[in-house]
């Protein structure tokens, strides 16, 4: 028996011996996830357990595959388990899976990162998105000497305390917790200001520009379903911040070489102050960087009075699959293949709805896609968002993993298409949501 054969063979064992995976999970992991979302609990069901993932499927512990328009949460744009990858890890891993000391694939990655955001000069790696918004937001109070932060309603930027804070109404909203153990007195100095509103950014300046270290936004915000905005927002941002000696930073994390090499930078041409990276960066590895001008990262330690370190900062492993990754993408025609994947799958989930007599709509830039269950046009703002979408996703997100489709557990989180995903792929998922919006309407009394 091969070694394939034989591992799969272990495995079916394993599946008929685990018994209820879920509650086993429950009594050690609070929730029984390491990340709420990932609970299926907005959805009404139990997780999903995955086994496996091969280029734009995924199986799970019960043998079930599904075309997967999750991607990881979107590391993952060459698909799960791309041969590039597999081996670039593989071979790190022979020679040491950490050193906690410098390894020549960072000085490689963080080139590669750069000549991509050719304004930045610098970056500190870091092991996760929410290092690199939290890190980044301290090198501008650092580099700034100010303390008051904005942020958008509706945009994440991790879990770290400042920056977990929601929105309300009003032009700018004083920041309140959105979790608890986070004190206020810690989100006092962040304001939380509406998506798609430049008059309430310029009031905001008018009153606290002098105390504003830095605006961080999602230059194109996807976790509250994908919120695309005007550039002329923007280009405010951008103007503001210079006139009142603040600074901008952009989290593209999600969007950073998804969009484009250089992300939404790149394709606004508007130039933060300030870009945080991950997901892509890392191939699918924890990964997380940000990046800055040599006048501004020169505050940062060892050479300067800002400090952040990380044990696994660098990782030898994360920085082959990163290294990999970007390789494969600068492949000719990799992004045109995105762009005309997100463009199909775009089409034929407006077509879904069409036929199925129903009101939605989808919001798209490149591979990353918003699915709306509400009438056009797909809202720009957190608070334009019809909570009765989150109902109906409710519904119809089983309906859908019975079709063999893997979206997100959550209506207010987005869709990635990976160069792995073929055009099958996305005919099969449009004729799911349309059978499944059909099922739904039949379902309900008239």
């Amino acid at each position: 028996m091969n070694t394939r054969r034989a591992r799969e063979a272990l495995e079916e064992v394993w599946m008929k011996n685990t018994g209820d995976l879920f509650a086993r999970a429950r009594k050690v992991m609070p929730g029984g996830v390491s990340s709420p979302v990932r609970a299926f609990r907005a959805v009404r069901g139990d997780p999903r357990f995955v086994a496996r993932g091969s280029g734009a499927l995924v199986t799970d512990t019960e043998g079930r595959t599904y075309v997967d328009f999750v991607g990881s949460w979107g590391p993952l744009i060459l698909g799960h388990a791309h041969p590039a990858v597999v081996e670039a890890v593989a071979r790190a891993a022979r020679d040491g899976l950490s050193f906690g000391a410098t390894c020549a694939a960072e000085i490689e990655l963080a080139e590669a990162a750069l000549a991509r955001f050719p304004f930045c000069d610098q970056l500190r790696f870091v092991s996760t998105g929410t290092e690199a918004v939290m890190s980044a937001v301290r090198l501008a109070r650092g580099a700034t000497g100010r303390s008051r932060l904005v942020k958008f309603e509706g945009c994440y930027h991790g879990h770290s305390d400042g920056l977990l804070v929601k929105g309300g109404s009003g032009l700018a909203t004083f920041g309140t917790p959105s979790s608890a153990g986070v004190p206020p007195e810690v989100t006092a100095l962040t304001e939380v200001l509406p998506l798609d509103d430049e008059a309430a950014a310029r009031e905001l300046f008018a009153r606290k520009g002098a105390e504003i270290a830095a605006v961080v936004i999602e230059p194109l915000p996807a976790n509250a379903g994908l919120l695309v905005q005007r550039r002329e927002l923007l280009q405010t941002l951008r103007e503001l911040t210079h006139e009142h000696g603040a600074l901008l930073i952009f989290d593209e994390v999600i969007s950073g070489f998804r969009v484009a090499p250089g992300g939404m930078s790149e394709i606004s041409g508007i130039r933060p102050d300030i870009v945080t990276l991950g997901k892509i960066l890392g191939g699918g590895m924890p990964v997380g960087a940000y990046l800055a001008r040599e006048e501004l990262m020169r505050h940062v330690a060892p050479l300067g009075p800002v400090y952040q370190a990380g044990t696994l900062s660098g990782n030898p492993l994360a920085m082959a699959a990163g290294l990999a990754t970007l390789r494969e993408l600068e492949r000719p025609g990799a992004y045109a293949r995105l762009e005309e994947l997100g463009e199909r799958f775009e089409r034929g989930i407006r077509l879904a709805f069409e036929r199925a007599g129903v009101p939605g709509c989808v919001s798209r830039v490149g591979s990353v896609l918003g699915l709306w269950l509400e009438p056009a046009p797909a809202p720009r703002a957190y608070h334009r968002i019809d909570p009765r979408g989150a109902e109906r996703y409710a519904e119809l997100h089983p309906l859908l993993l019975q079709h063999g489709i893997w979206l997100a557990p959550s209506y207010y989180e987005v869709a990635f298409v990976s160069t792995a995903h073929e055009t099958s792929h996305l005919e099969q998922a449009a004729a799911a949501l349309q059978a499944s919006l059909q099922a739904l309407g039949e379902a309900r009394p008239a």
